[in-house]
């Protein structure tokens, strides 16, 4: 799959809105805003995002990549899944090309 920040944001955008917000009138947060400090998804919805990037993107999430850098924000979140993207070998293995 070829991906890139660009492309990624706007996908992240639609299903947190969706899934988290509730709502059909899109992200109304920029794309730095904490998760987590701002109430858009808790502990438990960060596993549902989750699923849904392994899914959506063909990657793995190892444990040790659960990490607000990676996971945060939707920039954090489309530079994390675009450098997996990016790194071939490491797709699917857990890794990341990111050093936390």
């Amino acid at each position: 799959m070829v991906a890139d920040s660009n492309s990624v944001a706007p996908e992240l955008r639609e299903f947190i809105s969706r899934n988290f917000l509730f709502s059909d009138q899109g992200f109304a947060y920029g794309d730095d805003a904490s998760f987590l400090r701002e109430g858009i998804i808790d502990s438990l919805g960060v596993m549902e995002l989750v699923t849904f990037v392994e899914k959506q993107y063909g990657i793995a999430v190892a444990d040790h990549e659960l990490l607000p850098s990676n996971f945060d924000s939707v920039n954090q979140l489309s530079s994390f899944i675009t450098s997996k993207l990016a790194t071939p070998l490491m797709r699917g293995s857990g890794c990341s090309s990111t050093n936390s």
